[in-house]
């Protein structure tokens, strides 16, 4: 049979259907026609099968059965290995014995069988092996009600629908329809699927809930922001498959969590492959958005996804974390958002955080390569590991945020948390790099006038010092250390160190240093930025001497990663404590000191070195004080009923005797509004603005509803108001 002109090179014909080999195509809209209906052409004698008038997915019935009725999103959505039915509505009646009806399902651009991208089964006469399951549920008339099963381990995306009616004269196919098409998840409801999350209440909360609590501060201070994850929100299902499209993930991976969560945490960033998030630190922020201004992921997507896949500016940690959560919540497979309380950021790779102070016992800048972060968010996932051990399932990290690169492109994980604990770091992917980040040691070396540097200090108790993440109820913060370390100290903590260093951890060859006897700890008051307060030297001496300590305070404003921006104090101080007690020394900290200073976050830094005047023994310790962020209030008037009008009221007051310029203010609430922007040019000294806006509630339910105020004077100005969406008794269903 030719073909006409304009379907001749470079188009083929694979398994009954003209394509275009185009690899990079978008798959979940590829370039495929069809060609059954001229491959033999009927003469009028000919008899022919039946020929179907229309096929009807049944969208609302199966997507409650799949727990998928969540996404708004007018075509089928199932999940793996699990039955949903088709009504297939022919001209004339169906007969099982002697019709051969055929349905057929292809992703891709190219789509082939062994690559379990084109699927065929059997609902007539003609058997088929194969990887998808159908059965006949029932014949009524003229419409034929069919149950498909996918496979257990089948690609995961956007699949597209054809029925054919096979006969001794060839084959009718019915043309493509987008109507037709569907989408398969990953199934955490069932056991045979690599992601199967026993616990109902489980699945709620790590693939269903579609608003989380991420935790920043210091661990002495955790402070809290709700995040719209917005899975379910209208395009976001298709901008998640965008995105592997344009990293150009190979169909073949979409099956398999790991590899797609592996593929995920590099597609979240845009170090190498043009993916969703530009990282930036700087503090300028004025090309794109402040990461401190985003309050949700589907806003970031949908930017990613209408704009050309053009990475979005900016992100930092939760900002990442925050939209890989929705990515893989979105697929199907269970994840969270954690936070590590004090995270090394080991640049070295020897599991050591070396800090080095200059003569005068301040940070030197210059030489001090490694940090610490005040907390660093990544991602957990769920899932079994088929590449490892059993023990060794369950919980996996992966991470985002660009720091280290990982065959070659930067992304971390999946690592099991198991095997993170107990220190087995031979396993993949990239277990040493989180294993630092829980475990290292703070190495603080003192240069002297030559540039000379010795190891004054170790601290082994500084870092991962608390590992949370949201409960499973409300917004309160769960404690989840103990899943990633055993107690410092202890014999099993000594351990795992041991088998550490035999998985290629270098030794800790520096340990044990001579103790000095005595501690010094320092605490602050949680206060406002702005406010004056008191910084406290607690120093603890655990000799039978008496002892004479000098000591230099260093305050520098710092990122939340550890990094020092400006040293705004510097202070010596000196005292003398009695065997086996403690002195306490005060040092006053003037708002008019920072202010000029600060840097988004409103996070200082405290260094403090000490001398021992007796045995000339060094000590030294660091605090992290972080500011809080003026009030920001959110109110709402009136009773939360579905299609009843509320009045939303927000307010802010400037406290500062500064204008806040270039102010937005961002609201967003899945369920309840997309997400609205308001902008101000400024917002002068003890001026106050005021915000209102109707919303209409169009669900049942818990609802968070998020504001932002962001601008380059003031950071991380968040609030959320969270009530319950009631039925009004006035309206009839």
């Amino acid at each position: 049979m030719s073909l006409p002109s304009y379907l001749a090179w470079p188009w083929g014909l694979q398994h009954g259907r003209i394509v275009i080999d185009r690899s990079n195509s978008d798959e979940t809209n590829p370039l495929v026609f069809e060609a059954f209906n001229f491959m033999r052409p009927r003469g009028p004698s000919d008899e022919a099968g039946p020929s179907v008038l229309n096929i009807e997915m049944r969208v609302t019935e199966n997507k409650k059965a799949h727990n998928t009725d969540k996404y708004k999103n007018s075509n089928l959505i199932v999940r793996r290995n699990k039955e949903f039915t088709i009504i297939i509505k022919l001209d004339r009646a169906f007969n099982a014995e002697q019709d051969d009806v055929q349905m057929e399902f292809l992703i891709g651009s190219s789509p082939d069988e062994n690559k379990g991208t084109y699927i065929t089964v059997s609902i007539g006469k003609e058997k088929l092996d194969g990887t998808w399951k159908a059965r006949l549920v029932e014949i009524q008339g003229n419409d034929v009600t069919v149950g498909i099963t996918t496979d257990a381990t089948c690609i995961t995306g956007r699949f597209r629908t054809f029925v054919t009616v096979v006969t001794d004269l060839g084959k009718q196919r019915t043309e493509r329809n987008p109507n037709t098409d569907f989408y398969v998840l990953f199934n955490p409801w069932d056991p045979a699927d690599q992601v199967y999350m026993e616990k109902e209440e489980d699945r709620q909360e790590y693939v269903m809930n579609d608003v989380g609590s991420i935790y920043n501060g210091v661990f002495s201070n955790i402070t809290t922001r709700s995040w719209n994850y917005g899975q379910f929100e209208e395009g976001v299902l298709d901008a998640c498959l965008m995105v592997m499209d344009a990293g150009k993930v190979p169909l073949l991976y979409r099956g398999n969590s790991t590899e797609v969560v592996r593929q995920g945490s590099a597609l979240m960033n845009s170090q190498n492959d043009d993916g969703v998030l530009v990282g930036s630190w700087n503090g300028d922020y004025s090309a794109g958005t402040a990461p401190t201004a985003w309050t949700g992921s589907p806003e970031i997507l949908l930017k990613y996804a209408s704009e050309g896949c053009v990475p979005v500016c900016f992100a930092q940690c939760w900002v990442f974390a925050g939209v890989l959560n929705t990515f893989v919540r979105c697929l199907g497979i269970p994840a969270r958002v954690v936070t590590n309380y004090c995270s090394a950021h080991d640049n070295t790779g020897n599991l050591k955080t070396d800090i080095v102070l200059d003569e005068d016992g301040r940070v030197d800048r210059s030489r001090t390569r490694d940090s610490v972060w005040n907390y660093h968010c990544w991602n957990e996932v769920y899932m079994k590991r088929l590449d490892l051990p059993d023990k060794y399932s369950g919980w996996q990290v992966i991470d985002c945020t660009p720091q280290e690169n990982s065959d070659g492109l930067y992304r971390c994980g999946p690592t099991s948390v198991n095997a993170i604990k107990e220190g087995e770091l031979s396993y993949p992917f990239d277990a040493k790099f989180v294993f630092a980040e829980l475990n290292s040691d703070v190495i603080y070396h003192k240069s002297d006038k030559y540039g000379k540097t010795k190891i004054i200090y170790v601290d082994t108790a500084y870092v991962g010092k608390l590992i949370v993440t949201k409960k499973k109820e409300g917004i309160e913060h769960e404690d989840i250390t103990a899943n990633y370390k055993y107690p410092e100290g202890s014999l099993k903590e000594r351990e795992v160190m041991q088998l550490a260093e035999r998985r290629g951890v270098p030794s800790r060859d520096y340990l044990p240093l001579t103790e000095a006897g005595v501690d010094i700890e320092l605490q602050a008051d949680t206060i406002k930025m702005g406010e004056n307060f008191k910084l406290t030297l607690n120093i603890k001496n655990q000799t039978s001497r008496t002892c004479t300590i000098k000591t230099t305070i260093t305050g520098c404003v710092v990122y939340y990663t550890g990094v020092t921006s400006t040293t705004f104090k510097l202070e010596n101080k000196s005292a003398t404590v009695e065997a086996s007690k403690t002195e306490s020394v005060t040092i006053d900290i003037k708002g008019m000191e920072y202010i000029p200073h600060l840097v988004e976050q409103s996070n200082l830094l405290f260094v403090v070195y000490g001398e021992i005047e007796e045995n000339n023994t060094s000590l030294t310790t660091m605090k992290v004080v972080t500011l809080r962020p003026p009030e920001l209030a959110i109110k709402m008037t009136g009773s939360p009923r579905v299609g009843r009008e509320l009045i939303v009221s927000v307010e802010f007051l400037n406290p500062y005797n500064f204008i806040l310029q270039k102010v937005q203010l961002r609201l967003d609430g899945p369920g309840l509004i997309p997400t609205k922007l308001k902008e101000y040019s400024q917002i002068l000294p003890g001026a106050s603005v005021k915000y209102k806006f109707l919303l209409v509630p169009r669900s049942l339910g818990k609802k968070v509803l998020m504001v932002c105020l962001d601008c380059p004077q003031l950071r991380q100005v968040t609030n959320q108001l969270e009530f319950e969406v009631v039925k009004d008794e006035n309206m009839t269903d």
